[in-house]
C-alpha cells in the first residue's frame, strides 16, 4: 500500500503551524491515486483545522504523534453546508444528531480508516465552561464532534487514542460495516455530552476491545432525528470493553425514531459509573432482540446534574413529550451479570405500553451506599410525565411490565441507606416469574418480595 507522508506536502508538525492544508493535500493525492496510507510521523504535534477523509484512505497516526484540533471554531467543517443540505442549518440542539461542526469528517468515504497508536487531542476545553465543581458544559451549542462519518461503507477505526472531546467523540451515522477496534477514549468525567462512541442509524457494527472514560455515555446506539433518512440501527456487537461513565456505560436511546434490533453485548467490565446498561425508549422506535452476557458492573452516583441514580440496569419506556407515542421493548436477555452499587435494576414502562419479555438469568445484584448523594431515587428523565422519582430502592423495581422472568438470581445488601427496601418490588405488572430467586429485604419489617 502506497504511503503519503504529510511532510512531503508542506506540514511542519511543530504544534503551532496550522497543518490542515498540508494534511488535506496528502489525503486528496492519496485518494486521487486510488488509495493508500497518509502518515503522520511520530515525534510531532500536527495542529490542524478540520480535515476531510476520503474513500480508500487510511489516516495513520503513528505512536508518538499527536493530531491536535484547532481552538478556533471557524476552522471546523460544517457538514450541512458541505453536502448542500439546507434543512440542517446550524443546529442548537445537541440531540438532533446532525453535527454542525466536525474535526475529522467523512461523507460517502467508503473503505476509509483511521489507525495507528497515536493521539487525537480534541482540544475540548477551548469550547466549554465550568458550571459547578462536578459539571462542565458548553459555552455554546453545538460544540464540535471529533470524528463524524456519514453514509460510509466498510470503515475502520483502530488502535488510536482520543482525549478531551468537547462533544461526541466518534459518531458514525448511516454507515454499514463499521469496525471499531482497540481504541482508547479518555475524556474528562465532568464535560457534558462528551460521549465516547455513538453509532447512529448504523448496521453491522463491531466495537471490540476498547477502553472508554467519558462524561455522558461511553457507547450509545442512536437513531437520531437529524439522520432519519438512514433507517434502523441493527446487527451490533459490543465485546471486550472496559468502561467508565458519568451517565450510562452502554445505552440504547434516548434518540430513537427508528428501530434497534439484533444487538449483542458481552464480556465487558463497567466501573465507577453512574449507570451500567440502559435502554431508554422515548421516541417511536422499537427495541428488540438484545442480549447482554458476562458483564461486571460497578455503579455510584456522581451528582444530580447527570441522568441516573446508580442503577446498574435500566429499561424505561416513556413518551418524550405530548406529541410522541413511544415504541415497544421486547425480547431482552441478561445472562451472568454481576452488579455492585448504590441502586438496583429498574424496569419502568407506562400504562399504555408495558415492557415485555425480559429475562434475567444468573444475575447477582449487590446494593450498598458509597457516595454522599441521596438514595431512594429513580431517574426517569427525559420524559413527559416523570422526573427523578422518590421511591425505595429495591434489588429489582418493576412497574408497567409483563412476562419478566428472573431465574437463578439473587439480591444482597452491603452498607444500607434508610431508603433501601425490597429484594423485588413490582407494581402494575403481570406475570412476574421467579425461579430459584434469592433475596431478603434491606430491613426487618419490609417484605422481601412485594407485589402490588
Amino acid at each position: 500500500m502506497k504511503e503519503y507522508n504529510v511532510f512531503d506536502f508542506g506540514a511542519k508538525g511543530d504544534g503551532v503551524t496550522n497543518d490542515a492544508v498540508s494534511i488535506q493535500k496528502a489525503i486528496d493525492c492519496c485518494f486521487e491515486n486510488g488509495g493508500g496510507t497518509v502518515v503522520l510521523e511520530s515525534g510531532h504535534i500536527y495542529y490542524s483545522d478540520s480535515i476531510f477523509l476520503k474513500s480508500n484512505v487510511d489516516l495513520h497516526i503513528q505512536k508518538g504523534a499527536t493530531l491536535k484540533a484547532t481552538s478556533d471554531i471557524d476552522g471546523y467543517f460544517r457538514p450541512n453546508k458541505m453536502i448542500n443540505d439546507p434543512k440542517t442549518a446550524l443546529i442548537g440542539n445537541p440531540v438532533t444528531g446532525k453535527p454542525s461542526f466536525v474535526f475529522i469528517y467523512g461523507y460517502k468515504a467508503d473503505n476509509c480508516s483511521v489507525s495507528g497508536d497515536g493521539l487525537i487531542d480534541a482540544n475540548g476545553h477551548s469550547f466549554v465552561k465550568r458550571k459547578d465543581k462536578y459539571y462542565v458544559t458548553g459555552d455554546f451549542y453545538p460544540r464540535p464532534t471529533v470524528l463524524y462519518f456519514e453514509c460510509c461503507n466498510h470503515i475502520t477505526f483502530r488502535d488510536f487514542r482520543v482525549k478531551d472531546a468537547p462533544f461526541w467523540t466518534l459518531h458514525p451515522a448511516g454507515c454499514n460495516d463499521v469496525l471499531i477496534d482497540k481504541i482508547r477514549i479518555l475524556n474528562d468525567l465532568d464535560v457534558a455530552n462528551s460521549d465516547g462512541i455513538d453509532p447512529d442509524h448504523c448496521t453491522n457494527v463491531r466495537i471490540t476491545g476498547c477502553h472508554i472514560e467519558c462524561a455522558d455515555d461511553c457507547i450509545c446506539l442512536k437513531n437520531s432525528k437529524g439522520n432519519s433518512e438512514y433507517g434502523p440501527c441493527e446487527n451490533i456487537v459490543i465485546t471486550g470493553c472496559t468502561l467508565i461513565s458519568t451517565s450510562a456505560a452502554i445505552k440504547i436511546g434516548t434518540e430513537g425514531i427508528d428501530d434497534f434490533r439484533n444487538i449483542i453485548v458481552s464480556d465487558c467490565v463497567i466501573s465507577k459509573s453512574n449507570r451500567g446498561l440502559s435502554i431508554q425508549v422515548r421516541d417511536c422506535g422499537n427495541v428488540s432482540n438484545v442480549t447482554y452476557s458476562n458483564i461486571i458492573i460497578e455503579t455510584r452516583r456522581f451528582c444530580p446534574d447527570w441522568w441516573g441514580t446508580a442503577e446498574p440496569v435500566v429499561i424505561t419506556v416513556l413518551n418524550r413529550d405530548e406529541n410522541t407515542v413511544c415504541g415497544k421493548v421486547s425480547n431482552i436477555r441478561f445472562f451472568n451479570v454481576t452488579a455492585t452499587g448504590e441502586n438496583g435494576v429498574l424496569i419502568h414502562g407506562n400504562k399504555d405500553n408495558y415492557i415485555s419479555d425480559v429475562v434475567f438469568e444468573n444475575c447477582r445484584i449487590t446494593i450498598g451506599k458509597s457516595s454522599k448523594w441521596d438514595c431512594g431515587l429513580y431517574d426517569l428523565r427525559p420524559c413527559l410525565d416523570y422526573g427523578v422519582e422518590k421511591e425505595l430502592n429495591s434489588g429489582f423495581y418493576i412497574k408497567f411490565a409483563k412476562d419478566i422472568f428472573i431465574e437463578k438470581s439473587e439480591v444482597n445488601w452491603l452498607e444500607t441507606c434508610e431508603d433501601y427496601g425490597h429484594a423485588l418490588y413490582s407494581e402494575k405488572a403481570d406475570n412476574i416469574m421467579l425461579e430459584r430467586f434469592k433475596g431478603e429485604a434491606a430491613f426487618d419489617g419490609y417484605e422481601s418480595i412485594k407485589i402490588n
